[in-house]
């Protein structure tokens, strides 16, 4: 059964099941952007204020500037010197279906896992589609994580303690990235992370699942919506077979770093998760999944919700696991 408190927000937010509200899929790319954050201000909840958060620039290979927010947890130092610590760094990806999503928009989950950790935080405003086709988001991703190779030391941040972590697309960014890092060593930014924090994460648009058809719609992500991401995200066809636009196709995932996923019961993609998770146990990689059965895609922005604040309980406990270890 739906969670009581969620299935209100459906209502609220989205028209419920019955669909009064107009769906993303039927608006605009800029109207859909709109609705996701209006719904991130009815989620609001009283997340942690951290001491530090700043906006950076960060230059991208093809000359633009994006940005990127680093969350400072408190009694971390700006800069290393004798004596003094540097802080573990959690790489964090925003989901929204490369379409919608913001730093804003996953503002408070940051806020939560910088302070629960504690860990510094460095959200990345990736380019999003339409406009900036795949494989942009992950390649300014990839920058975000040569400029943390580079700049870290100076911000006071330990490269060698290092966390992949996204929700929904943003944790198929991530894992692509924790990939990739296995592959090359000396790509990636020469990142290497010491684990994959992969939140209901989208690993194969070249298909549709079951649990597509069993939930695609009334449980605010919906399978049609899902298609119009990948539709604006992709360049063709082919790209959705690709395995950096769906992991699941990877053929070799032997040696990337442990995962933890958190997968949800009224989710689209919890067969598509569900497969990533097994696949990378196949192949040698630990695994821990957590399937939360009340609850729907996008659970992290629901912070409100009592049995949401215990999963951030969890996940910062396995965090801290990852970073003293």
């Amino acid at each position: 059964m739906l969670h009581p408190d969620i299935s209100a927000f459906i209502d609220l937010a989205e028209g419920g099941p019955g669909g009064r509200a107009v769906p993303f899929h039927e608006q605009t790319p800029e109207q859909a952007r709109e609705l996701f954050e209006q719904t991130t201000r009815q989620l609001q909840w009283p997340a942690p204020q951290t001491p530090e958060c700043v906006d950076l620039e960060l230059p991208l290979r093809d000359g633009q500037i994006t940005t990127m927010r680093l969350y400072r947890p408190r009694g971390a130092l700006q800069e290393t010197g004798a004596g003094q610590q540097s802080s573990p760094v959690l790489v964090f990806l925003h989901g929204g279906g490369y379409v919608v999503g913001s730093l804003d928009s996953h503002d408070g989950v940051c806020r939560e896992l910088c302070a629960g950790t504690p860990c510094t935080v460095l959200s990345v405003g990736y380019r999003r589609a339409p406009e900036h086709k795949f494989p942009t988001a992950l390649q300014d991703c990839a920058d975000a994580l040569a400029w943390l190779a580079r700049n870290g030391a100076r911000h006071g941040l330990d490269v060698d303690r290092v966390v992949f972590a996204g929700d929904s697309v943003g944790a198929s960014l991530a894992t692509v990235l924790a990939t990739q890092a296995a592959r090359q060593p000396s790509g990636a930014g020469a990142i290497t992370p010491r684990l994959q924090l992969l939140c209901y994460p989208m690993t194969d648009a070249s298909r549709r699942s079951t649990s597509m058809e069993l939930f695609a719609e009334g449980y605010f992500l919906e399978s049609d919506t899902l298609e119009w991401f990948y539709e604006h995200y992709a360049r063709d066809e082919r790209d959705r077979h690709d395995w950096r636009f769906s992991p699941l196709l990877t053929e070799d995932l032997s040696g990337v770093a442990p995962a933890f996923i958190v997968l949800a019961g009224f989710d689209p993609l919890l067969d598509e998760g569900r497969a990533y998770g097994h696949k990378l146990r196949q192949q040698g990689v630990r695994v821990e999944m957590r399937e939360y059965g009340g609850l729907p895609h996008d659970l992290l922005r629901m912070g409100s919700v009592a049995d949401v604040s215990g999963i951030y309980e969890e996940l910062c406990a396995v965090l801290q696991q990852a970073f003293a270890g």
